[in-house]
């Protein structure tokens, strides 16, 4: 889809890994333990433009080098002005930002996959 766009795009990915809070009490910890709740933590964080990132599996691929484990990644787009790309530096903001969101449970506006490429919804 973001190839359709009239302005070029830089995409940003937050990767996130559940962990359970330390007051978790014994129901939110049988809900982790079944593979539901607990806290998404940002683990890596990335800007790419469009030709920089060629599928889904390349970019698992990638972020497998970090020795970061991960369970879902964030995905937003980041839109250049007037035909110009949006360098890195110009992502740091907004990629600053989409961290910030994610650790306060704000998710609403970004698109969610997990390792497989399977899009995730929250409820």
């Amino acid at each position: 889809m973001a190839k359709q766009q009239v302005e070029p795009q830089r995409l940003l990915f937050v990767f996130t890994h559940s962990e359970l809070p330390e007051d978790s009490n014994k129901i939110e910890q049988q809900a982790f333990n079944a593979g539901q709740g607990g806290n998404l933590i940002p683990v890596i964080c990335v800007d790419k433009t469009l030709a920089e990132c060629n599928d889904f599996a390349e970019l698992v691929d990638q972020s497998q080098n970090t020795g970061q484990d991960w369970q879902i990644v964030f995905v937003a787009a980041f839109f250049g002005q007037a035909g110009i790309l949006p360098s890195s530096v110009d992502a740091e903001q907004p990629l600053t930002r989409m961290i910030e969101s994610i650790e306060q449970g704000l998710i609403a506006n970004y698109l969610a996959f997990d390792r497989h490429g399977n899009f995730v919804e929250f409820v």
